[in-house]
């Protein structure tokens, strides 16, 4: 009698193990984000279609796309084509997707569209991108009338590594209420800590650029992580704005105090040929490069240190003995770049701790 007490306890343990390792099994079929090497955002909406916006000149047919998706789920293109391979899709048309939750049985299908987006021409620094699990902030512009995009981008998740901010007003780049019109962008040059110190980056300039910030080489080689300009197909003639600065009360170069120095802002856009949507400028050239064709960047001397907000007006310039090739401009092939920076020489970590720059209302004059 015993034993076949116990062999229907082993037996109800049995079942009620399979129930519970089948209750276990998330049965979410979703998407939940998009990335990619030219995806600027992904906009995933509730009637299970998914738009990712691209910089123009991307090719389609060869799309970078990693997919975040529920627990436990995968998801595999309806029609597999040529061009697709390990993370990487042909969107020269709308493609359907189908995700299948971990359990196996609920399969839910999405609609995957890619839009090339162009630059702006205007930027008021009123949106952050939604994401719970970004902790610091991150700006978009989007005007879909004109079907312009673009995310900025910061070094604020390499400022993430030294952890030395307690909350998203903490990081060196962020969303700021006392705008000129409305909110704009607070840039801030931070102290990076016993981590700084250890790596040798003694400070982190606030800053906010066009382009993208490599984290796998952040360590190594910071200046070269930091990528600069996005495709443009206009030809630029003035940089405006507004903007407001205040030095940090002690510059250092290489951690240490450098007594009679006083940090400077800078404020500069680079438009340049491209020779291929990858070719981009980096934090060693992004002035320097032959491949230049207009400059336009404040002078340290015009610099106005006030609490009150002061207008920007910077005419971009020839350099290199440039010439605009109309055609490659047609084709995407001129890339810009725009670069703010609280410390003009943070990509060497040399300036003030505190040095502050407020950046609103800025605008491309182009040529019609």
């Amino acid at each position: 009698m015993r034993q076949n007490y116990l062999s229907v306890c082993l037996l109800l343990l049995l079942v009620l193990s399979s129930c519970i390792r089948e209750e276990s099994a998330n049965v979410e079929a979703a998407i939940d984000a998009c990335t990619g090497c030219n995806i600027q955002l992904a906009e995933v909406k509730s009637d299970h279609s998914v738009i990712l916006y691209v910089q123009i000149g991307t090719n389609l047919s060869k799309l970078n796309v990693h997919f975040q998706l529920a627990e436990g789920a995968t998801i595999q293109p309806q029609e597999k084509l040529v061009q697709d391979s390990v993370n990487t899709y042909d969107f020269s048309h709308s493609r359907v997707f189908n995700v299948m939750a971990e359990d196996g049985k609920h399969v839910a299908q999405y609609t995957v569209s890619a839009i090339q987006t162009e630059l702006p021409s205007e930027f008021h620094f009123e949106t952050l991108v939604s994401s719970p699990s970004i902790p610091y902030d991150e700006f978009y512009e989007f005007n879909p009338a004109r079907n312009e995009f673009m995310k900025w981008c910061s070094g604020n998740q390499g400022f993430k590594l030294t952890a030395m901010a307690k909350n998203r007003t903490g990081y060196p780049t962020m969303q700021d209420d006392m705008g000129l019109s409305g909110k704009c962008v607070k840039l801030v040059t931070r102290d990076t800590g016993s981590f700084g110190k250890m790596v040798n980056m003694y400070l982190a300039a606030g800053n906010l650029f066009t382009g993208s910030f490599d984290l796998t080489n952040a360590l190594t080689n910071v200046i070269k992580a930091t990528k600069f300009g996005f495709p443009f197909l206009r030809i630029p003639l003035r940089l405006t704005g507004y903007y407001k600065y205040r030095a940090g009360d002690v510059y250092t170069q290489k951690g240490k105090e450098v007594a009679g120095l006083r940090d400077k802002c800078d404020i500069y856009a680079m438009f340049y040929h491209a020779d291929s949507n990858e070719d981009m400028l980096d934090g060693t050239n992004a002035t320097t490069s032959p491949k230049i064709v207009l400059l336009a960047r404040i002078k340290p001397q015009d610099i106005v240190e006030s609490d009150n907000w002061t207008a920007l007006d910077l005419p971009f310039e020839a350099v290199n003995n440039a010439t605009i090739d109309k055609s490659e401009l047609a084709a995407g092939h001129y890339k810009l770049g725009i670069v703010f920076s609280s410390s003009v020489d943070g990509g060497n970590f040399n300036g003030a701790v505190g040095s502050t720059l407020y950046i609103d209302e800025v605008r491309l004059v182009c040529e019609e």
